[in-house]
């Protein structure tokens, strides 16, 4: 991991699961996206079972520009089932999405709100409490977070943080994935 202190999360909670994934081209990047896609889709299905309803799940995506933060959520949205463009929300800090479940998925899991945001342009945190995000962390959505340290400690405790290097031989990456929740923890172990 980089040693700029701008990359550092340090959640104030205790790491229920690591796992560290080897990505070696974007094929690599890409199929793992799917698995967590798949994972998502899982860890819901399995509350739906219980009579639980999902309270969402929030993605903290860390790295250096190029690490494949973007990437990793394109291939996220098209394993969700999203066919349409996936847009980088640079300039419009966050993008939208409403996935219908995919064929053969019990119907009562209902559409999936994913919203995918990109805090790169913040300069201090308070940009991002005026921005008024917080109502879309509370509507039971998946919410894949690029930059997320530009918030500092207002987006709370994520689920899952995904930490984007690249190896040692600079030809691939290096997954380092965090989880902080039961929800997320359930997620990464079926990746």
């Amino acid at each position: 991991m980089s040693a700029n202190s701008d990359h550092a999360i340090q959640p104030p909670a205790a790491v229920l699961l690591e796992r560290v994934f080897a990505l070696a081209d974007e094929a690599a990047t890409l199929a793992f996206g799917e698995r967590f896609a798949q994972a998502i889709e899982s860890v819901r299905a399995t509350i739906a079972q219980r009579d639980n309803a999902f309270h969402g799940l929030q993605v903290q995506l860390v790295g250096d520009l190029g690490a494949g933060k973007t990437t990793l959520v394109r291939a996220t949205l098209r394993g969700l089932g999203h066919t349409g463009r996936v847009r980088s929300p640079t300039y419009t800090l966050v993008e939208p999405y409403v996935l219908e479940p995919r064929q053969g998925e019990p119907g009562e899991l209902g559409e999936l709100a994913l919203y995918h945001f990109d805090l790169y342009r913040f300069t201090d945190p308070a940009e991002w409490a005026d921005a008024g995000f917080r109502e879309y962390f509370d509507s039971g959505a998946v919410c894949l977070v690029e930059w997320p340290q530009r918030a500092g400690r207002l987006l709370g405790v994520p689920d899952l943080v995904f930490s984007l290097d690249l190896d040692s031989d600079g030809d691939g990456r290096v997954l380092v994935a965090r989880a902080y929740s039961e929800s997320g923890k359930a997620c990464l172990e079926r990746c």
